[in-house]
Formats: C-alpha cells, structure tokens, sequence
C-alpha cells in the first residue's frame, strides 16, 4: 500500500500565521500536526511509501522539515502552485500525483495533513482490509451547521448508503473526514475527472464514487480536529493540553498569570501579562496584555494591549 499525506493547502484562514508557514507544521502537543500522522504511517509495515503531497511555495519548508526527522519513508510530491487560485483541487493533484510518481495496482490511503485524529491509523486500516471496499472515516460532529462544511454520511451497518458533499440542509451529523483508503480499482481520479466533475474536494469524488462500488464507513468517537481556523487549532492545543499550560523552560514568566490551556515556547517573555486559551511561539514578547484565545508568532512584540481572538503575525509590533 503506498500513502498519500495531503498537505497542499495555504489556509489562508490562518493568516498571518500561515502566511509564511505550512499549517501542518504548526505545533500541537509538542510536535508538529503532520507528524503525528507521518510517525503512524511510519510504523505500519502495510504502508510502503509516503508521499507527501504540497505545492512550490512550501516545498523547500517540507523539505527541511523532513531532513531534520528521522523518518524514512516519505518523499515530497510538488505540485506547481505557488498561489491560491492556482491549485488543482484536491483531486486533480492526486491524479497528478498518481501519475507523477507511477503509482499503479497498489491500495492507495488518502489522508490530510492537518487532521489531528485520536484514533490510530492502523485501526483504520485493519478496518478497510476487513471490508475489501473503498473506505472512509466518519466522525459525528454534532452539530447541523457544522456539517454543512463536510460531506454527510449515510450508512446502512458500515456500508455508505448515501453520501452528499457540503449539503444546505444535512439530515444528520455524521460527516466524512479527510481520510479514506481505496483498493487498487477504485484509484479512478482520472475517470473522474474525464467526466468533467467538481476537482475541488475529495468528498465530490467520494459521491462518485459511492454511486459505482461499495463504500465503507470506519466511525469514530474520539477526537478530531480539522486545522483550518484560528479557532480549530486552539481546540487542537486545548484537546492536547488536557486543561493544563506548557510553558518552556527558556520562557521569561515574570508577574504573569498564565490561565487554562496556554502554550508558550521557547525563547518566549511574558511580563505583567494574562494568558488564557493561547499559544505563544518562540521568541514572542508579550508586557502588561491581557489575551484570550489568541495566537502570537515568532518575535512579535505585543504592549499594553487587552483582546479576545488575536492573531498576531511574526515580527509584529502592536501598538
């Protein structure tokens, strides 16, 4: 089985953030988002090799990323974007990627590199060899708004019996996340597209493809987090933090208060301040502030300052 890790896109939700920076790099529980996925994928003997799916503009971060792991089995597969409005879709990079890189007769897992998931991948795994059918991980979560932003599963036991991408008025809760496995004869992104269907979202082609073979549905109960907003990834830290804060051993904490759930990194000043549900990242400076929900990039300078839900870029100086 070869892997495809999707990490192609340039969240742009999370700007300033992510202006300069993969969203899978950034740290949840310590380590990078993507490599808790890369770690598993690491240690299952199923999977042969990883590909690591990004565009232009972030490939030399990956690259390094990767040279400084010690993993073994992932290999960089560009596309060539370097802007938003360039990128494929979801499915036209896979079909590239299937191309580019000669992927043929061999089970494919799919799998976003900004999922935080608290199931193993192995699981999942064991799961779609037991069914013999294409495979996905469903994920309830509770919420009708929410799910209009996914692809709503209906199942019958664990086959999908009806599958809608992104629908106005979703029946239910049970949603499609990032994560799918397809037996070598379901690898049909190319026949997908010839037929002049909807590139953007892997869910569009999951609809296809749930209507011309049989599709099975791995549920979950625990934790998930899809990283695309400043709210999601404070959640992610906060799941992983477990109520607790992390702060660095060469973080400055002089007369601060630091609340629930923060997460401050090396190198980090916080004086006269109060911190609560944020992440502050290395060389950071915050004096006489008070935040909440809030997240403050490398060497910015925060003063004098009072807010809920900032997002501060780096090397950022406010006021």
């Amino acid at each position: 089985m070869k892997a495809v890790v999707l990490a192609g896109g340039y969240a742009t939700r999370l700007w300033p953030v992510t202006r300069n920076r993969p969203k899978m790099l950034l740290p949840v529980d310590g380590q990078p988002v993507i490599d808790r996925i890369l770690a598993e994928l690491e240690a299952d003997d199923r999977v042969s090799e990883v590909f690591l799916s990004t565009n232009e503009r972030f490939a030399d971060d990956f690259e390094a990323h990767l040279g400084d792991s010690s993993f073994e089995k992932p290999t960089l597969s560009i596309e060539e974007t370097i802007e938003e409005d360039e990128k494929f879709g979801v499915i036209g990079a896979l079909a590239q990627l299937v191309e580019r890189e000669g992927i043929a007769d061999e089970d494919l897992l799919v799998i976003a590199g900004d999922n935080v998931i608290s199931f193993d991948i192995a699981s999942f795994l064991d799961f779609f060899e037991s069914q013999e059918t294409a495979t996905l991980a469903a994920y309830d979560v509770g919420s009708r708004e929410l799910a209009k932003s996914y692809g709503l599963v209906e199942l019958d036991g664990d086959r999908v019996v009806d599958f809608e991408e992104k629908p106005d008025d979703p029946s239910s809760t049970l949603v499609s996340i990032a994560c799918y496995a397809f037996p070598a004869e379901d690898v049909r992104f190319e026949e997908y597209l010839a037929g002049d269907n909807n590139p953007d979202e892997p869910g569009w082609f999951i609809q296809w493809l749930q209507e011309r073979c049989p599709v099975s549905a791995f549920t979950f109960e625990e934790a998930w987090f899809d990283i695309g907003t400043p709210e999601s990834y404070l959640d992610a830290v906060e799941w992983a933090l477990d109520g607790e804060s992390v702060v660095a051993d060469s973080a400055t904490i002089e007369n601060a208060t630091i609340g629930d759930n923060v997460y401050v990194m090396g190198d980090a000043t916080i004086r006269n301040t109060i911190l609560d549900r944020a992440v502050v990242f290395p060389g950071a400076t915050i004096e006489d502030c008070e935040l909440h929900d809030s997240i403050v990039d490398c060497e910015a300078h925060l003063r004098d300052l009072e807010h809920t839900g900032a997002l501060v870029g780096a090397h950022s100086r406010l006021p």
